[in-house]
């Protein structure tokens, strides 16, 4: 049985899957942006196993480093990371939001959030390897303008978001390359379409399926043996925006992305 982290933890899919894999005989460490709810849901998943809570705005670079630094210490053994937090579209004509670091949302709670997170705990995964990384990302992917990484002009935030989820995609390549070798596996998923979810309802859209239709990719990425640099809809192994593979492409989002991370 795995240690795991999973962010987004309080609702949704997150606490689906928390559930699922606390029930499973899992370590389920929990994140959650409410103190109240994150502890809420630790005293809920305590009936059923063990569980732990960290509480983080991942839209907060430093809680997010902060975050990393504590499950490290706290839980040396940890085994898996399941990056799946997330903000949506937004409710319809929403203008564009900014993080407490002046980044576009979504860029930075469905992107920069989750590099950051990873790189913090890198050593400690590689430390207990086998283990596993995974991105819940989306089937809803759109190239990143590399002029206009954080979307000053023309915003939309089904742009915002789509743009996210293909960076999320793109990196996972690439660190799936880096990590050749290391007993560290990464791969990103499209868990299922529109599910009920708050970040779906808030968008505005009638969902199509329920979280538990999107938790068998995420459980299976995270306990199984799977490969590594994979892009999965659901529990099948599919392909993610072709322009996420193009090495010119991953090239400059890594160049972006070290320089939005050191702002």
């Amino acid at each position: 049985m795995s240690t795991v982290l999973i962010t987004g933890a309080t609702s949704g899919l997150g606490r689906y899957v928390a559930f699922e894999l606390v029930r499973s005989g899992h370590v389920v460490l929990a994140h959650g942006r409410d103190r109240a709810r994150t502890e809420q849901l630790v005293r809920e998943l305590r009936t059923e196993g063990e569980a732990e809570g960290f509480v983080a705005d991942l839209a907060r670079l430093a809680e997010v480093r902060e975050l990393g630094a504590r499950v490290a210490e706290a839980r040396p053994e940890l085994e898996v990371l399941i990056n799946n937090a997330g903000v949506g579209f937004g409710t319809p004509g929403s203008g564009r939001e900014l993080s407490a670091d002046g980044h576009e949302l979504r860029l930075a709670v469905n992107y920069l959030a989750p590099v950051a997170l990873t790189r913090a705990l890198l050593p400690v995964l590689r430390a207990n390897a086998p283990a596993r990384i995974v991105n819940v990302g989306s089937a809803g992917q759109e190239p990143v303008d590399f002029t206009d990484p954080e979307l000053t002009r023309g915003y939309s935030g089904k742009a915002a978001y789509r743009r996210s989820k293909f960076a999320l995609a793109a990196h996972t390549f690439t660190l799936a390359e880096k990590l050749v070798g290391s007993g560290v596996s990464v791969n990103v998923l499209h868990p299922a379409t529109f599910m009920d979810t708050a970040m779906v309802r808030d968008g505005g859209i009638i969902p199509w399926n329920s979280v538990a239709d999107g938790a068998p990719g995420v459980l299976a990425l995270a306990t199984q043996d799977l490969g590594s640099g994979g892009y999965f809809d659901g529990t099948r192994p599919a392909r993610a925006h072709e322009d996420a593979y193009d090495p010119e492409v991953r090239k400059r989002l890594s160049a972006v992305t070290d320089q939005l991370l050191a702002l």
